[in-house]
């Protein structure tokens, strides 16, 4: 009888035993799929973030791969020797997808590096910043994306009315800069919440996305979004996402005023005093900024960058043809861009860096190809150095080289700049953030 147990028990050890081999295997192979990728990434210069991304703390992780799974990029995170791991950090679009999925909440959403700095407004829990009465919505504040953006829209909004105020029939009770998601999102919630509200947009309804080319494919995922409901969208273009924030407005009655830039914001007599370009001088109790990062494109500060061939981006590629077009940036926008324009025109990208180092695979994928087939030329190590009104002059790492190209359009993507003097003269204080843990809600 105890001959028959100790087998039996010795049985069980060996399939048990047995069972953790296979499984320890399974990991370490998994690990060295993991590790070969992530070397390849640091290769490719896409192993350190250079935006919002996930930091893990190895000591709470628990090894679910719950974070891998729910991500919807390509290999930004991983398992490696049993926690989870950054692999291609510098392609994360901070979705946050990572942070909900996690189980015992051991992701938290960063910006910047312990070495690289980014410049933040300050802004609360509740989305106001030093100022009281003006608040931060959605890219400017840090947190990109169009879900993110709508929800904090949304949220700023509401807190804004849980703060109490008195209101005052001379006076707006907020005034809201920016029709981008974030914009809009704040805007059917001061009509829900019945707030005396008006809405000022510098260009046309939907901000940053407007200005995608048609065919761009905006990546989202479920949102709330005021006096329309749950909206799923998944992959979906530029066109349907306005016809539904235009919808969401129109049955909502909401008008946004386009074209009007705000030039200051300045507090007046327990009120803010908004002017705009068009000599508008508004007064209201709150100001909710959506305006963005990317509202003031970077300047390469060149001769004959004020010529009217050189735009900053690219609305309808279907209508440009038969020209010889100069796209300057490495990045996706600019990669983007050039795919479209190639279709029509001879384009030639000009990068200052080797190569490509924080575009999206399926871009790289694509403008790899477009080159092979000879659909457009890439011109790694250059710099644009001065326009004319039939040509473009490049400077490249070549001591004393200088290419001279036949031009007819320039674009230029060297991303946006921090509108720092508007922000400041408003009183809204900014400081430059090394690894800043990003406060967001579950």
């Amino acid at each position: 009888m105890l001959l028959e147990q100790f087998i039996i028990y010795f049985i069980a050890f060996l399939v048990c035993g047995g069972i953790v081999l296979i499984y320890l295997r399974k990991l370490k192979k998994a690990s060295r799929v993991v590790e070969a990728k992530i070397e390849l990434a640091k290769q490719e210069g896409l192993h350190e973030p250079v935006s919002l991304h996930p930091v893990i703390d190895l000591s709470t992780c628990i090894k679910s791969g719950a974070c891998v799974t729910a991500c919807p990029e390509k290999d930004i995170l991983g398992i490696l020797n049993g926690g989870g791991t950054l692999i291609n950090a510098s392609n994360c679009v901070g979705h946050g997808a990572c942070f909900h999925a996690c189980p015992v909440e051991a992701i938290s959403l960063v910006i910047g590096t312990e070495k690289r700095g980014v410049d933040l407004p300050h802004v609360s829990d509740t989305y106001e910043t030093n100022v009281p009465g003006i608040y931060i919505a959605g890219e400017l504040g840090g947190m990109g994306l169009i879900k993110n953006s709508v929800e904090q829209g949304r949220m700023a909004v509401e807190n804004l009315v849980r703060s109490g105020f008195r209101k005052d029939s001379s006076t707006y009770d907020l005034i809201i800069v920016g029709a981008g998601p974030a914009g809009i999102s704040a805007t059917l919630a001061a009509k829900k919440y019945g707030l005396n509200a008006l809405t000022l947009e510098q260009d046309t309804l939907g901000g940053t996305v407007f200005t995608f080319p048609r065919a761009k494919v905006v990546m989202t995922s479920p949102m709330e979004l005021p006096l329309y409901g749950q909206v799923k969208l998944y992959d979906t273009s530029k066109q349907e996402l306005l016809g539904l924030w235009n919808e969401a407005l129109s049955k909502n009655e909401i008008t946004i005023r386009e074209r009007t830039k705000v030039e200051e914001i300045l507090p007046e007599n327990g009120h803010f005093k908004v002017t705009t370009l068009q000599g508008d001088i508004l007064k209201t109790k709150h100001v909710l900024l959506a305006i963005g990062r990317r509202g003031t494109p970077r300047k390469l500060d060149i001769p004959g960058e004020m010529s009217e061939k050189v735009a900053y981006r690219l609305l309808e590629p279907e209508n440009i043809h038969d020209k010889e077009v100069i796209v300057v940036g490495g990045g996706d926008s600019a990669v983007e861009a050039a795919l479209l324009l190639a279709e029509q025109n001879k384009v030639v990208l000009s990068y200052r860096k080797d190569k490509f180092s924080r575009i999206k695979p399926k871009n790289r994928d694509k403008i790899n190809e477009a080159v092979e087939k000879q659909l457009l030329e890439v011109k790694f190590n250059t710099n644009l150095v001065r326009i004319e009104p039939d040509k473009v002059y490049l400077a490249t790492d070549t001591e004393g080289e200088e290419l001279v190209l036949d031009n007819d359009l320039v674009y230029i993507f060297a991303g946006g700049e921090l509108p720092t003097q508007f922000l400041q003269k408003a009183g809204v204080e900014i400081t430059k953030r090394f690894g800043y843990t990003m406060k967001k809600h579950k």
